[in-house]
């Protein structure tokens, strides 16, 4: 006869209740048999989930980890000193350390980071055993990029930290060797860190009761890469952004969303390949960082960025109050031979430098080229209240403008009424003066 399976701590429950004193008489002396069963068990359900036998630094010799013993337990982790020649694609990685911080933090739109110093920067992505968040989801392996002076003194180089967590409940090490690194630096760099890495590894610190490292400045990428990419239409993923913005393409990697099947298989099996494959996409993820970030932070207008990627920068500054800096930069765009959104976006930089005659110029180019109703009604705007053109105000309406209709209409009023005012006649005026060409009153 088939019956359904009872849980364990559900049968160590009613044990207790059967040994209780309402069930039985009560013991004296020595702990009974039973007792000690109890407790037993209740060490093995409360024990974390690890394998047989103690970590040594040859548990898996194809791993590129070694093992460090620390007070907090053992910590497996890969450091390599990149070389300086380290690109990726077309971007160096070292470029990260001399970008323009004051650059940066427009981009961002986060005045906080332009007083940071990035040659101290901590540059971190996540490895996840799922990519849904939560409690049960753990940073099985976290990648590091931070510099350090090469040996002589003379320049600093980008150094590489891989931290693997082996089994799980060993998460303490490595979440006191992140708290160690992020007391060391000035900002941290990220790519969604902001919604996913970093409250994730926050909610791991308070698992493990352990104080959450201080808040630093935080340049998330994926939001400067969503502004500036926007006229290319580039899906903010690290991997496209390689290919489209940095020009280099991985191969055999792993996609994101087998990372956390990779994890649980090595866990089950002790096969360390498909793993291996997770350490280099974890790799590539952090030096991609450091690329973007020497790309993004480069001085205008000598920028190696492309020219509708200009317009996404020149947008930005504009709404960071730099419209200088943004009409400078969205020329650049347009003399690299943009599409025709720079002439739109040039448009309404000038109309807020307050140059309404070049605006009403790059927005005519631009309507000549897109069909935009947004733009006609921008046109109408500046023909109805600088150039006190009613009339063609008028025509520009009729052909739409997107408003809503009871908007539209309203517009429409109000320039039939102002058209037929300027053909009134000046009831104030003399008629004899209004046939004198020479009166000057």
């Amino acid at each position: 006869m088939y019956r359904s399976p009872v849980a364990l701590k559900s049968k160590l429950s009613r044990l207790a209740m059967s040994s209780s004193p309402l069930n039985a008489a009560p013991v004296t002396g020595a702990p009974s048999t039973l007792d000690d069963l109890r407790a037993k068990m209740h060490a093995i359900l409360d024990r974390p989930l690890e394998r047989e036998g103690r970590l040594r630094s040859d548990d898996y010799p194809d791993l590129p980890f070694v093992t460090e013993e620390t007070d907090a337990g053992p910590l497996h982790v890969r450091i390599v000193r990149a070389p300086l020649g380290q690109r990726v694609g077309r971007t160096p990685v070292f470029a990260g350390a001399h970008a323009n911080a004051d650059l940066l933090s427009l981009l961002a739109l986060d005045p906080s980071l332009a007083s940071c110093d990035l040659s101290r920067a901590l540059y971190l992505d996540t490895e996840t055993t799922g990519l849904s968040g939560g409690a049960g989801t753990v940073a099985f392996l976290v990648g590091l990029l931070y510099w350090r002076e090469d040996g002589l003194g003379q320049r600093r180089v980008p150094v590489l930290e891989q931290i693997l967590v082996r089994n799980l409940g060993e998460e303490a090490p490595m979440l006191v060797r992140i708290e160690e690194h992020v007391r060391r630096s000035s900002m941290l760099v990220t790519f969604n860190g902001k919604s996913f890495d970093w409250p994730l590894l926050r909610n791991r610190y308070t698992m493990a009761r352990l104080p959450a490292p201080t808040e630093l400045p935080h340049l998330d990428l994926v939001h400067v890469a969503r502004r500036l990419h926007r006229a290319r239409k580039i899906a903010c993923k690290l991997q496209s952004i390689e290919r489209n913005v940095l020009g280099f393409e991985r191969h055999d990697d792993v996609p994101s969303s087998e990372v956390g099947a990779c994890y649980l298989h090595f866990l089950r099996t002790g096969d360390t390949h498909a793993l291996l494959k997770v350490v280099e996409h974890n790799a590539w993820d952090v030096y991609t960082m450091a690329a973007l970030v020497g790309l993004y932070g480069e001085p205008l207008p000598s920028t190696e960025l492309d020219a509708d990627d200009l317009i996404g920068v020149a947008s930005t500054l504009k709404r960071a109050g730099q419209v200088d800096r943004a009409f400078e930069t969205v020329n650049a765009a347009v003399d690299k031979g943009a599409s025709p959104e720079s002439l739109k976006v040039r448009a309404q930089i000038s109309k807020a430098r307050g140059d309404k005659l070049r605006a009403l110029e790059d927005y005519e180019s631009f309507l000549a080229a897109v069909e935009e109703p947004s733009v006609r009604l921008e046109l109408a705007k500046i023909y109805e209240h600088t150039l006190k053109a009613p009339g063609k105000a008028l025509d520009l309406v009729r052909q739409g403008t997107g408003e809503v209709e009871a908007r539209a209409e309203h517009r429409e009023r109000r320039l039939l009424k102002k058209i037929e005012e300027n053909r009134q006649p000046d009831l104030f005026r003399p008629a004899s003066a209004a046939r004198q060409p020479g009166n000057r009153r």
